[in-house]
């Protein structure tokens, strides 16, 4: 395969889906998921020691090895089959196609086990199903996982809803409460907010100790995994002392933004001590 080929095929098939050519875009997007499949079986066994993914950056590679502790030698196909199956799940979707969007996402998770939006999509399309069990079990692995506060809250304000099926008004709140802390701009989000204001649910019901000692006896955080804002400040120091000033910014706003300015600070800190150190 072409890494230049297949992403300006899948920039073609993008086009279609904007242009609303959900037919031709599926199409595309197919028979490229054939191809890549047909060349994964030949080309990319996995083994108990190896195993292949398609990263797109280095932090996601350095995530999922701290979080996931795979100990398995992780090879890069070099093909971004993450962005293939991510595409061809919304094209399917477009088309009503569910058990395709379906699949196609969980290729997505198996080339790119960080990405939390495929996860929360994929669990969206299983609540859909009617199958909350997976649609809950989904949202959790975010919790680990997640590098962008937007994921982090909508996974937060999945278990607030949860909570509220359950009749545990003050967990409800508590996970409101935690996905505020976020300050993200998302209207679902800003709905629950409004509406939860004045009821049991009220984030401002808790206090932020009282939310984490409810969330922890839902086997929830309150926050977000240091272990990934780490990650994210190591990849902004790495990429600040090759020069890339903006990456670096990039992946320092997305630390702040999960774990605030504060403890983002003071890991950084830390980071270059240890590094200073070496």
């Amino acid at each position: 395969m072409s890494q230049t080929n297949m992403t300006d095929e899948i920039l073609r098939a993008e086009g279609y889906l904007m242009q609303d050519h959900d037919e031709q875009a599926i199409e595309l997007l197919s028979r490229l998921a054939e191809d890549a499949e047909e060349y994964v079986d030949r080309n990319c066994p996995t083994t108990e020691s190896l195993q292949w993914f398609a990263f797109p950056t280095l932090f996601d590679r350095l995530a999922y090895r701290r979080v996931e502790g795979d100990p398995r030698e992780l090879r890069d196909i070099g093909e971004p089959l993450d962005r293939l199956y991510s595409d061809l799940a919304l094209a399917a979707v477009k088309i009503g196609d569910y058990e395709t969007a379906i699949e196609s996402l969980k290729q997505a998770i198996r080339w790119n086990p960080m990405d939390c939006g495929a996860r929360l999509d994929l669990a969206d399309l299983f609540r859909i199903a009617g199958d909350s069990q997976e649609y809950l079990a989904l949202t959790f692995t975010v919790f680990e996982r997640a590098s962008d506060a937007r994921h982090l809250a909508r996974a937060f304000l999945t278990f607030a809803d949860y909570f509220v099926v359950c009749e545990k008004p003050k967990t409800a709140a508590a996970a409101l409460r935690a996905a505020r802390k976020l300050d993200v701009d998302d209207s679902a989000l800003a709905a629950a907010l409004d509406q939860a204001a004045g009821t049991g649910r009220d984030p401002d019901s808790v206090t932020d100790a009282e939310a984490a000692e409810l969330l922890a006896a839902e086997g929830l955080p309150d926050g977000a995994n240091a272990e990934i804002a780490i990650c994210l400040l190591m990849c902004a120091s790495d990429a600040a002392s090759a020069g890339e000033r903006d990456l670096a910014t990039a992946l320092t706003l997305r630390a702040r933004d999960l774990v605030g300015e504060p403890a983002a600070m003071a890991l950084l800190e830390l980071i270059r001590s240890s590094e200073a150190g070496e």
